[in-house]
């Protein structure tokens, strides 16, 4: 099965399966080039993309176009999706209970698109990889993790409502290339990190030089 029927497949399961919380609103699967080398991963869909059954298409996503296209891409280069594939009521914060019932659809996703570098975009699609991270403290980073890099940015809505975080936002993303290119090295990923400066003096398998941490199951 190609990449394109296998994603097809994974859509027309999340359509018939009944047990998945939000349906009353419209499944938004993702879409863009499903051979990309980046993936971008927000959080939900609001209204517009709830609407138009399309992820980033509101005023988030016409400042995450306009970032793409500043990288020298197009938004068709690229796939675009989110950890939870309806909107939440009142475009309200994805509850825990949602984020799981969903994971198991992004984890396939995933693995069929097989991107190179994943950009997460906001504190919950980093929190999905890395449980333990703060974005104050941890974006703009690379980590390595499940075999793959991962890269945590602000979320393009939340920039909209600062000029502080919009300047991050935007020297993040210039970031992008040298990241993909492999200029940037790749960071123990923050749970692993903690784990390594705890006083016992265990040293994690990173640490060993015997390669990256395992993802935890269902990441990939």
């Amino acid at each position: 099965m190609d990449k394109h029927a296998a994603l097809a497949e994974i859509e027309r399961e999340m359509e018939i399966d009944a047990a998945l919380p939000l349906r009353p609103a419209n499944l938004v699967f993702g879409e863009g080039n499903e051979d990309c080398a980046v993936m971008f991963i927000g959080e939900a869909p609001g209204a517009h993309e709830d609407r138009l059954k399309r992820p980033f298409v509101g005023r988030g996503g016409q400042l995450l176009d306009e970032l793409i296209r500043g990288l020298g891409w197009r938004r068709e280069d690229v796939y675009i999706t989110n950890i939870v594939k309806r909107r939440p009521p009142e475009n309200r914060d994805p509850l825990p209970g949602e984020i799981a019932a969903y994971r198991p659809y992004l984890a396939r996703q995933i693995d069929i698109i097989g991107p190179k570098l994943i950009v997460t975009l906001g504190r919950f699609s980093m929190n999905y990889f890395f449980p333990e991270a703060k974005m104050t403290r941890d974006r703009g980073k690379a980590f390595l993790i499940g075999g793959r890099t991962v890269f945590p940015v602000y979320h393009p809505a939340a920039a909209l409502r600062s000029k502080e975080m919009m300047r991050v936002l935007k020297g993040d993303f210039g970031k992008i290339p040298d990241v993909l290119a492999g200029r940037m090295a790749a960071e123990l990923p923050p749970a692993a990190a903690t784990k390594a400066e705890a006083p016992s003096g265990r040293r994690t398998r990173n640490q060993d030089g015997k390669g990256p941490a395992k993802a935890g199951p269902g990441f990939f």
